[in-house]
């Protein structure tokens, strides 16, 4: 009997022992990292502006796990450029790459910013991470041998029906035609079912590698193809937004009265619908209705995964972070696009939640999404990489010091920049003409009040954050979507005027 007692003190106190290690070694183990990237999602999704009843119940769950920015600012409105930004940890303007730039050219000898740099994904397998990736997480996919484990990604935006709409606004002039890409805008039901998207595809290789055992921490990047034009996403998805209760944003007829030569340049954008067809065409709700049905497929991708880490032995130690590449306009500032330096085009969603984050929290200080690779450093109890141009945003998230001096960088081809402060605008376009915008009684923007003497002291100190390093555009960075940056390119960089060749900016 004694040593039958003796035997149970021994398996309890060793079984006693395992669970202790067990659970000391969760608590010290590496945090895992989930990283989202959702493609042209503005803010219109429930947690920040609920534009016209969106229904987003899974951002919303989201945000509730953790901490949402209601007012993140991309260093780029333009995919290309502002993926490389938050990958690499450096601003378009360090780097040259204000364009559309071919994975495998971010980091190449020939480039003095980046010929050495470590992107965001290897700095987490150098710390001991395994890394996977599937779908848009740069402006393809990513480049060779970023990821231990990838799964790819589907090329173009499809599927596409047999008959398509396509806007085309270029008419029949053919030699405006060459001046100008084609996007894939377009909208509508298509197809069937939501198996059919290439979205769902990338959420069932996540949700099955969330049911795999690692030896490591992982770092997984999830990147979704929608809301990117076209707008296509199955039927169920627009019966939720019947088109009489559509809202419209924000337009004004003759808001770019006030806006330099550069800026009208920039928006000189045929290749998409502009406001006013829209409106004249009765078109303007059937394309908020679109966007606003595929915000809600995503959402309930989102959804998918969200579960399937929850049911995960991972649920406890995985941090997230959710962010889109740039905003995008519906009608505001006259089209339907990115490609701006205003609010619309500049701001997106950013969330993040994680074991040691706040619940629930709203954030409305100005911040960047080159603060992304920082933050996910500090989360995970990584040491910092000395390349990052942009501050972690634990301490913002934790205790919310510092609110006051945030700002956002947002830069559209060299010597181009915005800055956003809290309740301003400041844009600098490369021959020094001038926006300014007081959001605080002007929040669409419509009124440039750079000349106004009543905020010289404002523009002034604003003029002060500009990036003080604005490197000529890399050889292999281009934006030929449009003639000013082609002209613009070739100016800045001495180049000869060639023949230009005209690649969609969307792929």
């Amino acid at each position: 009997m004694k040593k039958i007692w003796f035997l149970w003190i021994a398996v309890t106190l060793l079984t006693s022992s395992c669970k202790s290690k067990n659970n000391e070694e969760l608590k010290s183990s590496k945090p895992n990292v989930l990283f989202i990237a959702v493609d042209d999602l503005n803010n219109w999704i429930s947690p920040i502006q609920n534009f016209s009843n969106v229904k987003t119940p899974n951002f919303d769950r989201l945000a509730k796990m953790g901490v949402t920015f209601t007012n993140a600012h991309v260093q780029a409105p333009l995919c290309g450029p502002s993926r490389a930004s938050l990958m690499t940890g450096l601003r378009p303007s360090t780097s040259g790459i204000y364009g559309m730039t071919p994975d495998n050219q971010i980091r190449r000898p020939e480039n003095q910013a980046t010929k050495d740099i470590t992107f965001l994904p290897e700095y987490f397998e150098q710390n001991g991470y395994h890394t996977m990736g599937i779908g848009k997480l740069f402006h393809i996919h990513a480049p060779d041998s970023v990821f231990n484990e990838s799964g790819g990604r589907v090329k173009g935006f499809g599927p596409y029906p047999k008959k398509r709409f396509v806007w085309d606004g270029f008419g029949t002039s053919k030699s405006k035609k060459e001046k100008y890409g084609r996007t894939t805008t377009d909208w509508g039901a298509f197809p069937k079912n939501d198996t059919l998207m290439p979205d769902h595809q990338s959420v069932n290789w996540v949700v099955e590698r969330l049911q795999r055992k690692y030896e490591k921490p992982f770092f997984m990047g999830l990147g979704f193809l929608r809301v990117h034009v076209p707008l296509y996403v199955p039927q169920k998805w627009f019966d939720l937004y019947p088109l009489e209760d559509i809202q419209t944003p924000p337009y004004k007829s003759d808001d770019l009265n006030d806006i330099p030569n550069i800026g009208l340049q920039i928006n000189d954008l045929p290749m998409m619908p502009s406001t006013e067809w829209a409106k004249e065409s009765g078109e303007w709700k059937k394309i908020v209705q679109a966007y606003l049905a595929c915000i809600s497929y995503v959402d309930y991708e989102l959804g998918r995964v969200l579960d399937a880490l929850e049911s995960s032995k991972y649920a406890d130690n995985t941090i997230i972070v959710l962010w889109s590449d740039h905003g995008y306009r519906l009608g505001e500032k006259g089209t339907f696009a990115k490609h701006a330096l205003w609010e619309t085009a500049t701001k997106a969603p950013l969330l993040f939640a994680a074991p040691n984050l706040p619940k629930g929290k709203k954030i409305e200080a100005p911040v960047e999404m080159l603060s992304i690779y920082p933050t996910l450093l500090e989360l995970s109890g990584l040491p910092a990489y000395s390349r990052n141009e942009a501050q972690s945003l634990v301490p913002l998230m934790q205790t919310g010091t510092s609110a006051d001096e945030t700002y956002a960088i947002t830069t559209f081809g060299m010597n181009n920049h915005t800055v956003k402060v809290a309740g301003y605008r400041y844009i600098r376009y490369e021959d020094g003409t001038e926006e300014f915008y007081d959001h605080n009684t002007d929040p669409n923007e419509w009124t440039n009040e750079a000349k106004n003497p009543k905020y010289t002291a404002q523009i002034e100190k604003m003029k002060g954050l500009l990036p003080k390093v604005n490197v000529i555009w890399d050889e292999k960075s281009s934006y030929t979507f449009q003639p000013y940056f082609v002209e613009h390119k070739a100016r800045v960089n001495g180049e000869e005027k060639k023949p230009v060749e005209v690649i969609g900016a969307d792929r």
